[in-house]
């Protein structure tokens, strides 16, 4: 445990300063785009976090293979590699597209290539566990397909929920956070070697967004752009793929006892069909509705829009913060339940939390003007939102101020890239206030 720990302490700690140097080197690349109708922010913001985030995975896989126990994974299994061949050329795609914008078939092409990359040198499923049936190998061919499908699935499904400033970063790492645990599981309590790759590029997947986050939390600083949300989605998939394909159900030894016994002990063999689906379930939900909302209208599935979740979020009025915050709410409610519901699923308790969670977050769904605020004692440790404000004092005559809530830069007019002081106008130096409030100075 203490080596992946510090494989993902390395990665953060890479990732998160190369991005101060990257928004520098996006402001003059030029990657800083105009506000476009569908975006949420208000200020051109640099894109290209992925180089970040793509040097911290190179980071993570070197210091893994300086450690004693994690090297024999690197002697043992050709995995590392080629998810580093496939994040190579995914990452290489996605910095093209952050800068030149190029074609979406032209990217989809992409992506099932770097699947295939990774598929040649051995990052494939070889057998399926299914319910009822057992083990069933997979031919080739089979496994092709099944593995290049996960990938591009779980690409898009990422690369479609990356909408609000942190959402797509935190929610990777909640699922990261997950998967880590299931597959150390696995790895540790069952001593099955062949599920430490996944352990490990859990560990560094959550060291990549862990280190971005800071940069990215609203209001970002930099984007991550499609070289950063493609590179963890496909990362995120590369752990599926190594513990489903590749882990043998039989090794986990769990068939014994009454018939009653055996369906309960081996929950654990399925939770890696379902676990992955867990994983990017709301991702996915985003992905198919809309598909289905652009088809319906006679758009193309990859046109883009303001119609996906967390823009509903939004529009029946929540907050940027809180939007998010309720999407890492449901992420970590469907991830860590699926992986509690794995290590007991006879536990009734499980299942009336997961309930009781379920309702809280629909209540949650249903007060979107509702603002907490935090004991004077704490005040301290929250944002400034969450603080009891008080009234400004008036002068004789002038107007009450407007309701503090007004204030909330979700309010803020748009400005145009080039006005100094905005996010991505200039490298260094403060952020830019309220447009409105500078020019009633």
């Amino acid at each position: 445990m203490r080596e992946y720990l510090l494989t993902l302490c390395i990665t953060a700690a890479v990732t998160y300063l190369l991005t101060g140097p990257v928004r520098k080197f996006a402001i003059v690349a030029g990657a800083m785009p105009e506000i476009r109708a569908r975006d949420v922010h208000r200020e051109p913001t640099p894109r290209l976090g992925g180089i970040a985030m793509f040097f911290g995975l190179c980071a993570g896989l070197l210091t893994a293979d300086h450690l004693t126990n994690l090297n024999q994974l690197f002697e043992k299994s050709n995995e590392p590699r080629a998810l580093l061949s496939g994040a190579a050329l995914i990452w290489l795609i996605g910095v093209l597209d952050d800068k030149f914008e190029i074609d979406a078939l032209i990217k989809l092409g992409g992506q099932m290539i770097a699947a295939g990359v990774m598929v040649m040198q051995g990052l494939t499923i070889l057998w399926l566990p299914i319910p009822g049936v057992g083990s069933v190998a997979l031919t080739q061919w089979q496994g092709t397909l099944l593995t290049v499908a996960l990938v591009v699935i779980t690409i898009n499904a990422v690369n479609f929920v990356d909408g609000l400033d942190g959402l797509a970063a935190g929610m990777v790492c909640i699922a990261a956070a997950a998967f880590f645990l299931y597959a150390y599981r696995i790895w540790y309590s069952y001593g099955i070697e062949a599920a430490a790759p996944a352990t490990l590029f859990s560990a560094i997947l959550m060291g990549m967004c862990l280190g971005f986050l800071p940069h990215n939390m609203h209001p970002a600083r930099i984007f991550m752009g499609d070289s950063g949300s493609m590179l963890i989605g496909l990362v995120l998939a590369a752990g599926a793929i190594s513990v489903t394909g590749q882990v043998d159900p039989d090794a986990l030894k769990l068939f014994a006892g009454s018939e009653k016994e055996a369906v309960h002990q081996t929950v654990p063999v399925y939770i890696p069909l379902l676990l992955p689906l867990t994983i990017i379930a709301v991702p996915a939900a985003d992905l198919i509705l809309a598909i289905v909302r652009r088809t319906w209208r006679g758009q193309s599935p990859f046109a883009a829009d303001r119609g996906h979740l967390h823009h509903r979020l939004l529009e029946i009025g929540h907050s940027h913060s809180r939007a998010v915050l309720i999407m890492y709410f449901w992420s970590a409610l469907i991830a860590f339940g699926a992986l509690t519901y794995s290590v007991n699923s006879a536990s009734m308790w499980i299942v009336l939390s997961v309930v009781i969670l379920s309702t809280l977050g629909l209540i949650l769904l249903l007060l979107p003007r509702f603002t907490p605020r935090t004991p004077r004692w704490a005040e301290a440790f929250v944002p400034p939102r969450y603080r009891r404000r008080a009234a400004p004092a008036t002068a004789p005559g002038a107007s009450a101020p407007a309701d503090p809530e007004s204030t909330d830069d979700d309010h803020r007019t748009p400005v145009a890239a080039g006005v100094s002081g905005v996010n991505g106008a200039t490298a260094v130096g403060p952020r830019a206030r309220l447009a409105d409030r500078s020019r009633s100075r």
